[in-house]
């Protein structure tokens, strides 16, 4: 399709300019769909599925997006003036920008996953080796993968049939079993640094929203203690900018998710004065009056270590200055892996919904939030992890998977019938030009209605979900303690 265009030039990130290059576009964005298996991934009747029908394939679907894109940058008569180009940055957000205003999401994360890892690349936080491309560790995602069909839970039929004829308290176990034996293995190389000398001071318990953090740093915490270890926990919410520094959106909402909305420089050097001994003011933020209200004094003896359960506990910003070496870092994401339908499809189900589902149920029972709100608010979530949190993922020292096979039948009571808190869909009528809701809130429904669930009664017996499971965390009856930080 032959697109008006008069950008002549692009300004590099050193500032020089050079000839624009409108093929470089369409490379990038196909590159992007084919790491995640092709545009198909993101085939959705009634938003994009008059593009698949008039394109075809993949290359030509790709050439339609990047000429939108090339639209979008004309549309800025700035962009005409050879001496005062866009810059690749604000190209790369136009094809964000196209791609999720398309529907194209799953395109769009990879593109800006792989964006922000090079992004971390240049800045010297990854190397080569620590880089993970568009965000999906093929390697360990096959092996997930590998064990779910080995157990007939690898798709959403076999994962019924399972529930359906009781086999899926053999799989709960073995699951839980394996999540036990990581946590093992990652207190065993904590113990193995510590027992050859590593002069380690800090513990990051880091990973997207929702993913078990919480649960995690209590069991970790609990097999390293039966060693002596002792810890000092820092909440790092008391580190939020006050709300008047939380600019509202279009829909009067705050983005919470970004690094940013968190006090960097001063989290930065209050770790760095603890470790060397010293006492930090630590300050108390209320989230009733949206400010700081207080200080704290807080010493971290010689023998403690430092324990912080953190979204963005590899963002390179809040440990700079501190030796890599006196760190360690677990990071925990939902990665099980569970194709739609019977497999023929190939199409994948997504980790993310799994955490949304999550945190509209966590939010809703301790938060006082609507899940509309919830769902509402989760592309902040998104880009915030896209950034900051998924594309370092190379740098822990330790991962776990915190997604087990039956999160989604251990899920669905919560969400289905009158009382279910999945919003109605009469609820998004005041959101219609909210794209990003829209697709999650029909994937999710779809997702939940070909999902046999279990019975409350299933839910609420320790016998088959033990008190301990990391799922507790999110649908009550947790038999662990969950300390308080500090």
């Amino acid at each position: 399709m032959a697109v008006q265009n008069r950008i002549v030039k692009v300004q590099k990130r050193n500032r020089a300019l050079v000839k624009f290059d409108a093929s470089r576009i369409w490379r990038a964005i196909y590159r992007a769909a084919q790491s995640i298996g092709g545009c198909r991934q993101d085939y959705l009747p009634g938003i994009n599925d008059r593009i698949f029908e008039a394109w075809g394939s993949d290359e030509k679907i790709c050439e339609f997006l990047a000429d939108a894109v090339i639209v979008c940058l004309n549309s800025d008569p700035h962009h005409h003036i050879s001496n005062f180009p866009p810059t690749i940055e604000i190209i790369q957000d136009e094809v964000l920008h196209t791609l999720r205003s398309y529907g194209f999401q799953n395109v769009a994360d990879a593109y800006e996953c792989y964006r922000w890892g090079r992004h971390w690349l240049r800045e010297g936080a990854l190397t080569p080796e620590t880089f993970v491309g568009n965000g999906f560790p093929e390697k360990r995602l096959a092996e997930n993968l590998a064990w779910n069909r080995a157990r007939g839970v690898d798709t959403v039929a076999g994962l019924n049939e399972a529930v359906r004829s009781g086999r899926i308290r053999g799989v709960i176990a073995e699951s839980l079993a394996l999540y036990e034996a990581s946590l093992d293995a990652a207190a065993g190389k904590i113990l193995a640094r510590l027992r050859a000398g590593n002069p380690l001071r800090m513990i990051w318990i880091t990973g997207p929203s929702s993913s078990g953090k919480t649960t995690t740093t209590v069991k970790l915490t609990q097999r390293l203690q039966r060693h002596g270890l002792r810890f000092l926990m820092l909440n790092l919410d008391d580190y939020f900018w006050s709300l008047v520094e939380h600019p509202t959106d279009w829909i009067n909402d705050r983005n919470y998710e970004a690094p940013e909305a968190l006090d960097i420089q001063l989290l930065n050097e209050h770790l760095r004065a603890l470790l060397e001994g010293k006492t930090i003011e630590k300050p108390v933020y209320s989230f009733k009056e949206g400010r700081r209200v207080a200080t704290k004094p807080v010493k971290m003896s010689p023998d403690q270590i430092l324990l912080l359960d953190c979204l963005h506990g590899l963002y390179p910003p809040i440990s700079e200055g501190i030796d890599p070496a006196a760190q360690f870092r677990l990071y925990i994401e939902t990665q099980n892996m569970l194709l739609e339908g019977d497999g023929s499809t190939g199409r994948r189900t997504h980790f993310t919904d799994v955490r949304l589902l999550r945190r509209m149920l966590r939010d809703a029972r301790h938060r006082n939030h609507r899940p509309l709100r919830t769902l509402l608010h989760w592309h902040y979530v998104r880009a915030g992890e896209l950034f900051s949190i998924i594309p370092l993922q190379g740098l822990a020292d330790h991962v776990i998977n915190g997604g087990m096979p039956f999160d989604l039948p251990v899920l669905k009571p919560f969400f289905s019938g009158p009382d279910g808190l999945l919003p109605a869909p009469e609820e998004l009528a005041d959101y219609a030009g909210f794209l990003d809701a829209r697709i999650r809130y029909d994937r999710v429904r779809a997702l939940l209605d070909s999902v046999v669930g279990f019975s409350p009664e299933q839910v609420h017996d320790h016998t088959l979900i033990p008190g301990d499971a990391l799922v507790r965390e999110f649908i009550g009856g947790s038999t662990l303690q969950i300390p308080h930080n500090e």
